[in-house]
């Protein structure tokens, strides 16, 4: 088990495996998106955005509860293999219930008989993250395991999908090879998971316990899906194939720059939690700090370099067909923060703390939000409306958590000075938009300026003097001297 390895050591993980999530996609999007044209990317993207639905009824909370719960007991084993068999035995049940409730649909549902065959492809993905039980090995932070498992699966997956995916109808095998490359690999999870629990019942299980906060979480599971694939739903019923794919273009690069952003989140839940249980404070605030300063420190030079080279990033991944997507990525953007604050105020931060209710409030909020503006925006502006519409979500979902416990990060805030990130932001868009009046192509102009942006926002950290990039800096001095 990892859960000694420091947060240090499960964030290099989580970057890794961050960066091959960033990397599958950058390398086959390219090639898929000109195959399968808006109208073939359009069908695998409203087909998964529906399986998403049924996906969050299998899973009931459980992904982030379960991290909690197990979280609690690992250091007893005893009490760590009750939970994980009372946990799973739940997963199992809701995953049958799922898989009735969406047979159902795709025989009844005019829209969802047209692609039946689709779907069933794309709903393994249910079977396949039931069976993952990824919560167990994120409480324990078995991090090193799950990067380079997950990376084996993509590399296969990334050679099929050259190999198999050839004409305009085969956006049923892409499909398919996407839910092999991003959920296959929990096969491989299940069958290793009987060497670290006794999966043998020597005792009474009490499910019972687990509903009321697996329910909470499941009600902000619920939310949260709504207004991720609510755009994609009500594109699809109320606009055309293409403009879903439009759209699909401009989520799927901001999604890969919000792993990025949310890659220190991510590992922070089993350990913030770790602290909690055991009164350790001091440790908790001084995590909490460190992570909201790299959300800044990461986010708010991404979202503004992207909103100037969202013309070169789209037409590169996406081709010359997808000029229609550029504006709504632009718009998409600020997003960026605000997910990555919230993943942290909320997920790593109140959860822990036993808040998720509140969490739950923000989420339904933002989802209503976005189900009344994409209602007014998307007759009209298409894929742009609901780019506006997540946008002022995302931003309505940060404005509850904030006032939820406003003492708290109001304290945790104080320690962080926004204004150095967008004064060394602003420097490096000034030095790096001169690059767009060169008549490069898209892939050297993206890297000349990432290159002109990146290195002006540094260097003006450093001469501003910033924390957190001086952190950073005596951290890989010190190890190099170690």
């Amino acid at each position: 088990m990892e859960k000694n390895n420091s947060v240090f050591h499960n964030f290099i993980m989580n970057v890794i495996l961050t960066m091959s999530s960033f990397i599958f996609p950058l390398i086959t999007f390219p090639y898929v998106s000109r195959v399968l044209s808006p109208v073939g990317i359009g069908k695998v993207s409203f087909a998964t955005s529906v399986v998403n639905y049924f996906l969050i009824i299998a899973q009931l909370g459980i992904p982030t509860y379960g991290i909690r719960a197990c979280a609690k007991v690992r250091d007893s084993k005893e009490e760590l293999n009750k939970t994980v068999q009372e946990i799973l035995l739940i997963s199992i049940i809701m995953c049958i219930v799922s898989y009735v409730l969406f047979f159902i649909c795709i025989f009844f549902v005019p829209k969802f008989v047209e692609e039946q065959k689709l779907l069933l492809v794309i709903s393994t993905m249910i079977l396949f993250t039931t069976l993952g039980v990824e919560w167990f090995y994120k409480a324990l932070e078995m991090y090193s395991y799950i990067t380079w498992r997950s990376i084996i699966f993509k590399v296969i997956a990334l050679v099929a999908m050259f190999i198999l995916v050839k004409k305009q109808d085969d956006y049923v095998i892409y499909g398919a090879i996407s839910i092999f490359a991003s959920s296959a690999s929990n096969i491989l999870n299940f069958v290793c998971l009987h060497k670290l629990v006794d999966l043998k019942v020597h005792f009474r299980l009490d499910i019972r316990k687990h509903m009321k906060p697996i329910l909470v979480f499941f009600a902000m599971s619920c939310a949260t899906t709504i207004y991720l694939n609510l755009d994609t739903i009500m594109l699809g019923f109320m606009k055309t194939d293409a403009d879903v794919g439009y759209y699909n273009a401009a989520v799927k690069i901001k999604n890969m720059l919000v792993s990025v952003v949310t890659s220190l989140g991510t590992v922070l839940l089993p350990r913030v939690t770790y602290y909690l249980e055991k009164g350790e404070k001091a440790k908790f605030e001084k995590l909490a700090i460190k992570a909201l300063r790299f959300v800044m420190f990461i986010s708010v030079p991404l979202l503004v370099y992207f909103i100037i080279f969202a013309r070169q990033g789209v037409l590169l991944l996406s081709g010359n067909e997808y000029e229609n997507a550029i504006l709504p990525m632009q718009f998409m953007m600020p997003t960026l923060l605000f997910i990555g604050l919230t993943n942290i105020m909320g997920i790593q931060i109140l959860v822990p703390k036993g808040r998720e209710d509140k969490v739950l409030v923000s989420v339904i909020a933002g989802a209503a939000v976005d189900l009344v503006l994409n209602a007014i925006l998307i007759p009209k502006y298409a894929a742009t409306g609901a780019a506006i519409g997540t946008m002022i979500a995302e931003v309505v979902v940060y404005i509850v958590q904030y006032f939820t416990d406003k003492e708290l990060f109001s304290r945790l805030f104080h320690y962080i000075n926004p204004f150095k990130f967008i004064l060394a932001t602003g420097m490096g868009a000034i030095a790096s938009m001169w690059v767009q009046k060169l008549e490069f192509n898209h892939f050297i102009c993206l890297v000349l300026g990432a290159i002109c942006f990146g290195g002006v926002y540094l260097i003006s950290l450093l001469l501003l003097k910033e924390s957190f990039i001086q952190e950073i800096i005596a951290t890989i001095i010190k190890r190099k001297r170690t």
